[in-house]
């Protein structure tokens, strides 16, 4: 699998923003209340976390900027919890307003790392080496913060149920799930990915080995907790077809202690 760069994540954190954008210009009022792709979720709740992360993941990088920390959301996890619940019944506008903005000031908190040079500059943004700067999502820096925001557009987008599914993820973003997601396999477990007529991928470390076919986008988003779109998705061990394993939950956002 190819290493993304910090260039090539910024464009994808444009083109899965500017997709959100797209998605949410052709619903209707009546689309809003009505059950997204995640359980007892509408596409209000959807788009209410879609808001939520980005500017949660914009104040990261703008508390980056000054040299300090601060937890993902305000509030914790409860905070976000409950700033879902009381936005999920807003009307499309407001929806819209709120994206809009939410999304904006996360590309613009990410355009910054590369507009201010090298280094920190007197306005508090931060160059090349910002991508490196610490943040408190997972105990990482802000190029985790940016994988992370790349993942919560995409496949948000295709928990709004507009017509945009797991099968039009591309390979990269497939190929880099497949790496973080790996923290789903369990420890006695590990998972030998073919996905159709690319390499094969092995995750986990256990003794368990099970062989999972189908296509890439089929594969990476049964890893996401999503349904597989296509259809194709086989598991054998020993040559033997086998039900699909069952996967830890997905990875934490907070630092384990």
């Amino acid at each position: 699998m190819t290493a993304i760069t910090p260039d090539a994540l910024l464009a994808e954190l444009h083109k899965a923003a500017d997709a959100v954008s797209s998605l949410a210009a052709k619903l209707t009022e009546a689309d809003v209340p009505a059950p997204s792709a995640l359980p007892g979720w509408t596409r209000g709740h959807v788009l209410a976390h879609i808001a939520g992360i980005s500017n949660a993941m914009a104040r990261q990088l703008e508390y980056a900027a000054r040299g300090e920390t601060v937890e993902l959301y305000d509030g914790g996890y409860d905070g976000r919890t409950k700033a879902i619940e009381m936005s999920a019944g807003h009307a499309l506008e407001q929806h819209r307003a709120d994206l809009e903005s939410a999304l904006e000031r996360a590309v613009r908190a990410f355009d910054a790392l590369d507009a201010a040079g090298g280094g920190a500059d007197h306005a508090g943004g931060v160059g090349a080496a910002g991508w490196r700067t610490p943040i408190s999502y997972r105990g990482g820096v802000v190029l985790d913060g940016g994988f992370a925001l790349w993942r919560e557009l995409v496949i948000h987008a295709s928990d709004l149920k507009t017509g945009r599914g797991p099968e039009t993820w591309s390979r990269q973003f497939c190929e880099h799930l497949f790496a973080f997601l790996s923290a789903r396999v369990p420890e006695d477990q590990k998972l030998v990915l073919q996905p159709l007529g690319l390499p094969r991928v092995t995750i986990g470390t256990g003794g368990r080995s099970t062989v999972i076919n189908g296509m890439v986008t089929d594969i990476a988003a049964w890893l996401a907790g999503r349904e597989p779109s296509l259809g194709s998705l086989r598991a054998s061990a020993a040559a033997d077809g086998v039900d699909l394993p069952e996967l830890l939950p997905w990875p934490s956002g907070v630092p384990a202690k």
